[in-house]
């Protein structure tokens, strides 16, 4: 069952022209990045599906009582307000709780299990602005998921994090999709980092637009074509790795030879 449907959407910005002809659809119980650099239009598909951008042309549409889980970027969030981790989660249940009324002992205990369920329940009481980078994008994922969303949306969900951080986030990502059965769509300019836990990529560059399963986007001809420029895609460990190739280099020969 498709839950979002875009149809032929176009975008420009002012005299730049970002996409056209975009299709897309977000089924039950998938997993799928939008990936691309900064520029290339992730956001503005973003917004389109989150209702909060009109495109210039084509349609989008929402499945009847479709709840987004929305966790914007980790940047973006003011982490001098003095509130501690369970007001955040909280947050996530206004549109519920209503216009002007307090929290009940039900959406209190909504918070801590969504915190239990990303793993930093003991972390309730903490003022937010002591977290580290990962336990701060935790609390933003139990933030969305306290309102029992059909799918989780996470703008850069691994942006500026290290390593462990953001094989610790993917995971956790994937654990909620595999464990509780939800639709995920990640926005991200980071393919290597994403590409391993998703089923399906839509590759959005200023070249086009082109989406397909991990295998089909991940090959060296199909994103020589789409970043332009010459890519080889080595696998470890049963993970895709995407490297670029230096001006003359040809594939298996090393960068420094």
């Amino acid at each position: 069952m498709s839950l979002v449907t875009l149809t032929g959407i176009a975008k420009s910005h002012g005299a730049q022209h970002l996409f056209e002809g975009v299709n897309l659809q977000i089924g039950t119980g998938r997993r799928i990045a939008i990936v691309g650099p900064n520029g290339a239009g992730k956001t503005t598909i973003l917004r389109a599906i989150l209702g909060t951008l009109d495109p210039m042309a084509g349609t989008v549409t929402i499945a009847p009582g479709l709840r987004f889980g929305y966790v914007p970027q980790r940047d973006s969030v003011d982490y001098n307000f003095p509130l501690k981790v369970i007001d955040v989660v909280l947050m996530g249940r206004y549109d519920r709780v209503g216009l002007g009324r307090r929290p009940t002992k039900a959406d209190h205990d909504l918070a801590l299990q969504s915190l239990e369920h990303v793993g930093i329940s003991a972390l309730a009481e903490r003022p937010l602005g002591s977290l580290s980078g990962g336990q701060k994008q935790r609390t933003l994922i139990a933030r969305a998921l306290v309102g029992q969303p059909t799918v989780l949306i996470l703008d850069e969900p691994t942006n500026g994090m290290d390593l462990v951080a953001t094989t610790q986030i993917l995971s956790l990502i994937r654990e909620l999709h595999e464990r509780d059965n939800l639709t995920v769509l990640m926005v991200s300019h980071a393919l290597n980092e994403v590409a391993n836990y998703v089923e399906r990529i839509a590759l959005t560059v200023e070249r086009g637009f082109r989406i397909g399963t991990v295998g089909e986007i991940m090959t060296e001809q199909t994103l020589t074509e789409m970043y332009g420029i010459p890519v080889d895609v080595d696998e470890m460990h049963g993970h895709r790795i995407v490297v670029a190739r230096r001006n003359g280099q040809t594939k298996g020969t090393p960068p420094h030879a």
